[in-house]
């Protein structure tokens, strides 16, 4: 069977495309499997910030559509920039093992984030990662930057300004705000001191040697499902599906539908900060959470673990993670009111 998977045209999303392909090719070699690249709209209007553009599937949509016409048979995706459902007659298969979920510093003059002088300018396409930035480091300017990994660390170390449309996300204060929109020339004096992506996104196009530091989960929560891929088919397509799911790591899907399941409910999207991560250990599962404002200006977070879940009424594993769940946005909800 001749198989077409359906992929982005970014270095990234080829490289994760391309690790798909050669798995499945190792486990089924009597199968043929073929990447189609696909341009989205998120990589045409590549120039706006993502929460201006208006949707959380501005990198699938067209990708959804080639599915669901029957012209590819599956789809790689980050699943972190997934909607929390997939379209009518779409699924999902069960989760590969996580690559590292955790977010880093790229930095140009420095080593760590302490070391940083006062006022400095960090880029980011994240609400997420800036808020959380900037309760670690409430001097720091930190502005919106678009592009792929490449891009975005040739801005760094070409020391390009910051150009207008990603100035205008700057989310420092309110008068770093107030003064670029008053004096662009502003602008041009906001040269990026470092920049702050994801660790699974760096290492996975063999640039990990520049990071500067790992930001911990306790630092910066990551993204709901962050360093885990999508695989995306369509729901009538069950042999296919099958052959995925065999190769499906049970302790990853666990905790990316834990964390898919949080940003389902606290109602998040590209317009607010929200950051969910779930973990195994030796106490059983554990979700960390965090949500906002669409500013930044009222954020709260929430850590469970089973130990705080009353789990006699639950019949199933499904059921445990709905009350863990329920307690974390319930957590979020009181410390917001």
């Amino acid at each position: 069977m001749r198989y077409y998977v359906g992929t982005r045209g970014s270095k990234l999303a080829l490289v994760q495309t391309n690790y798909v392909i050669d798995i499945l090719k190792e486990a089924y070699p009597e199968d043929e499997f073929e990447s189609v690249v696909i341009k989205t709209t998120g990589d045409i209007q590549a120039d706006r910030q993502l929460d201006k553009i208006g949707s959380k599937g501005i990198f699938v949509k067209e990708i959804e559509e080639e599915l669901a016409d029957g012209r590819i048979q599956m789809a790689v995706h980050s699943l972190k920039d997934m909607p929390e459902e997939p379209e009518a007659g779409l699924t999902f298969a069960k989760a590969w093992k996580r690559e590292d979920s955790r977010d880093v510093l790229v930095l140009k003059n420095a080593k760590t984030l302490d070391e940083l002088p006062q006022g400095a300018v960090i880029g980011t396409g994240s609400k997420r990662r800036k808020y959380q930035l900037l309760k670690l480091r409430p001097d720091l300017k930190v502005v919106g930057i678009r592009g792929n990994i490449d891009t975005r660390l040739r801005k760094l170390y070409e020391g390009k300004p910051v150009c207008e449309g990603e100035a205008a996300l700057s989310v420092g204060t309110e008068k770093i705000v107030d003064d670029i929109a008053k004096d662009k020339q502003e602008i041009n004096r906001l040269i990026l001191d470092g920049i702050v992506i994801a660790a699974a996104g760096i290492t996975r196009i063999g640039r990990a040697e520049e990071i500067s530091q790992y930001m911990s989960v306790d630092e910066i929560i990551p993204a709901p499902a962050q360093g885990t891929l999508a695989l995306e088919l369509r729901a009538d397509n069950t042999e296919l599906l099958a052959k995925l799911n065999a190769l499906a790591d049970e302790d990853t899907d666990r905790c990316v539908q834990m964390e898919r399941a949080f940003l389902k409910q606290i109602g998040g999207d590209c317009h607010t900060p929200v950051a969910a991560y779930c973990d195994i250990n030796d106490g059983g599962l554990e979700l960390r959470a965090m949500y906002g404002s669409e500013d930044g200006s009222r954020l709260a977070s929430a850590r469970v673990t089973e130990a705080d879940v009353n789990f006699i009424d639950c019949t199933s594993e499904n059921e445990k993670m709905t009350k863990m769940v329920d307690m974390a946005v319930k957590k979020i909800c009181e410390e917001l009111s």
